[in-house]
């Protein structure tokens, strides 16, 4: 494990019965070093969850990544024809969404904040319970879509719906205790009233799929869209980021006043378009709101990587390698989407550049930027976990097989341009290809995780010995 950053503000060892030097009158005192990232981890072994947990939800999000491209690869014959409804592109879709995004940030979410707030989690029990009614839940809203069940898809919306509800709570409890860190915490509060917006949202598209409407179709179509990938794991990946990104390249932590202004610029966006969806289109303020919503997103996304940069630059850890050239495709394709939503705001074919939108928000925005942090902070949770009981116990770079990361990197890239080639041309057999890419590095980054989780095993095992 990487040595933490002793925070400036604490005395070195034989200072405290020392009486500190008062520089001489007149004398400007020197500015205070920022604080940098990963003083947080000091003491944090006690409030670490059982590995089990954790380790869980990613597990799970692992695994819905590889059933995310089999559906797809499975399903690509209706990729011309898809429209949004239910069928395997959508239960692709959603096992990204809810599979792999939104489990690995319960995951990220139950560990790391309670660390980083120097709290622990409420209810250990819920925290582990919740695993056990959420992943199966998505597992069957996804089979209800793939085979187009509708009372398949209300059963595992409703399962899904709950366990959201449950992890709400904790967060919020977490959230409520956290003291200092406002920009994060704004974050977090944002991500929470997105999750609202997303349970109202899918149980209205669920509840029209079932022959029940009640909110016009269209309406929380585009309210799910703005709440789900730019509210709730958008605002989460980019808190998250003022965490993690610091920790990584042992750097001082981001200016507060400027997350806040990003946060709030980012959750005005989300606010923006979700209104959006409600607004007859027959008038201006359609267009007005959705404008608003990308000039207040464009503003966002510039502070926060203005914040991002500046803290890979002048952290210790110069180069990240190949996790910082994902997350660096990641904001890439944040930005593109932000372009190619403004296109289709102008006037541009909604239906092919619609799904060109998708790629870049879920694939190479999301997904790029998820599987840049979940290669660096799985070895590290590994490592601290390990070190309980050890005198020497071993360095992430220890528990980390680095071969198929390199196999997923290229497999990930040349899937996401196989498939944006697909949404342009409307061709199924090319949404096959990149299908096919996508699970052989799916399957890759799965390997990592197995061979991550032996080497904790047999750690824990020889400490267990000794």
């Amino acid at each position: 494990m990487s040595p933490t950053p002793r925070d400036d503000a604490a005395p070195a060892a034989g200072d405290a019965a020392a009486p500190r030097a008062r520089p001489p009158a007149g004398t400007a005192r020197p500015a205070a070093r920022p604080k940098l990232g990963g003083t947080f981890l000091s003491g944090a072994k006690s409030r670490l969850l059982p590995a089990s947990v954790p380790f869980r939800f990613f597990g799970a999000a692992i695994a819905f990544h590889v059933l995310a491209w089999a559906a797809l690869l499975g399903g690509a014959a209706g990729w011309p024809d898809w429209r949004h409804g239910p069928g395997w592109p959508l239960a692709a879709l959603h096992l990204a969404t809810l599979g792999t995004l939104l489990c690995s940030a319960i995951g990220a979410s139950l560990q790391l904040l309670p660390v980083a707030t120097r709290q622990p989690v409420r209810s250990h029990r819920l925290a582990g319970a919740l695993w056990w009614v959420y992943v199966p839940g998505v597992a069957l809203l996804a089979l209800g879509m793939g085979l187009v069940e509708p009372r398949w898809m209300a059963a595992g919306a409703a399962v899904v719906i709950a366990a959201l509800a449950a992890w709400a709570v904790l967060l919020g409890l977490n959230l409520a205790g956290a003291r200092g860190m406002p920009g994060i915490v704004l974050h977090g509060w944002g991500a929470l009233a997105a999750l609202f917006a997303v349970g109202v949202s899918a149980a209205a598209l669920v509840s029209t799929w079932v022959g029940l409407p009640w909110i016009d179709h269209e309406a929380a179509r585009g309210l799910h869209l703005a709440a789900t990938a730019f509210g709730t794991m958008g605002l989460l990946a980019f808190g998250l980021a003022y965490i993690l990104v610091p920790m990584f390249a042992l750097a001082g932590v981001p200016d507060e006043r400027q997350q806040l202004a990003s946060g709030a610029a980012a959750i005005a966006a989300v606010a923006c378009a979700g209104f959006a969806a409600f607004v007859p289109e027959d008038s201006i303020a359609p267009m007005a709101l959705r404008l608003a919503a990308l000039a207040a997103g464009a503003g966002a996304l510039a502070l926060h990587l203005r914040l991002m940069l500046r803290a890979l630059a002048s952290g210790m850890r110069k180069d990240l390698g190949r996790a910082q050239r994902l997350m660096q495709i990641g904001w890439g394709g944040l930005a593109l989407a932000l372009a190619i939503a403004l296109a289709i705001v102008l006037g541009a074919p909604a239906d092919r550049f619609g799904r060109l939108f998708g790629v870049a928000v879920i694939g190479a925005w999301l997904l790029s930027f998820l599987f840049g942090i979940l290669q660096r902070i799985l070895p590290f949770l590994a490592s601290m976990h390990a070190a309980q009981g050890q005198k020497r116990p071993p360095t992430p770079s220890a528990l980390t097989l680095e071969r198929p990361l390199a196999w997923h990197f290229h497999a990930h890239l040349g899937a996401l341009a196989l498939l944006a080639v697909a949404a342009l041309a409307d061709s199924a057999w090319l949404a096959a290809a990149a299908g096919a890419v996508g699970l052989a590095g799916a399957l890759a980054f799965g390997w990592f995780f197995v061979v991550l989780m032996q080497r904790l095993r047999q750690s824990q095992k020889g400490a267990a010995r000794t």
